[in-house]
């Protein structure tokens, strides 16, 4: 019997929101592809239908938000891809206490919103990570094949520049198998942006 979906999850001392399952791209290295679940939790897809912004606060306020380092949202998903709920889900976060938010993020979301997203994060969120993983137009459309194509990659430098504006704690991530002469090329563009820059491990399952 499938395990019931995981709305919220914990891993270390961080809180993590599993806000959705869209995504417009589908990254090579992506764990959706191996599992429904991963080393967090053992079930992460949502087969019939999303919880509400309302449904999620409401599994948030069962939590004492206080105990946890940082409250994420990540999940098995993009979360721009609710970006209005996501703010509004913030909203209510900071209402409720000084804590720490940050987003993972592929970076997309100026093209998922169709507006400069990432100036309504001023005062909002507390970090931002976005994934990177390759240091050219063309290298990203080959390994993330974004449903934006070649517009993707210069769409998350334009974010994330904004982002550095507007948020305390900004980075650019790339998977740790990638091969070093492109990981030093990712960590320039990085530079050039002003985020800091991060090698996270690949996780498989």
């Amino acid at each position: 019997m499938e395990s019931e979906t995981s709305i919220t999850y914990e891993y270390g001392r961080n809180l993590y929101i599993n806000l959705t399952n869209q995504c417009p791209n589908s990254c090579d290295f992506c764990l959706r592809n191996n599992s429904s679940g991963s080393l967090y939790a053992k079930n992460l897809w949502y087969r019939e239908k999303e919880p509400a912004k309302e449904e999620i606060w409401e599994e948030l306020q069962k939590k004492d938000l206080n105990s946890y380092n940082e409250i994420v949202f990540c999940g098995y998903g993009e979360p721009a891809c609710r970006w209005d709920d996501m703010m509004w889900l913030c909203d209510r976060i900071k209402e409720h206490g000084s804590h720490f938010i940050r987003i993972n993020t592929n970076g997309l979301a100026n093209l998922i919103t169709g507006r400069r997203a990432a100036l309504e994060l001023d005062g909002r969120v507390d970090a931002v990570s976005v994934s990177l993983n390759a240091s050219t137009p063309e290298g990203y459309d080959a390994v993330c094949h974004s449903k934006f194509g070649l517009e993707a990659f210069p769409e998350i430098l334009k974010f994330t520049g904004t982002a550095v504006l507007n948020v305390p704690h900004v980075r650019m991530t790339v998977v740790s198998t990638m091969p070093q002469k492109e990981i030093e090329a990712c960590k320039r563009v990085c530079e050039r942006i002003g985020a800091d820059f991060h090698v996270r491990e690949y996780i498989s399952k």
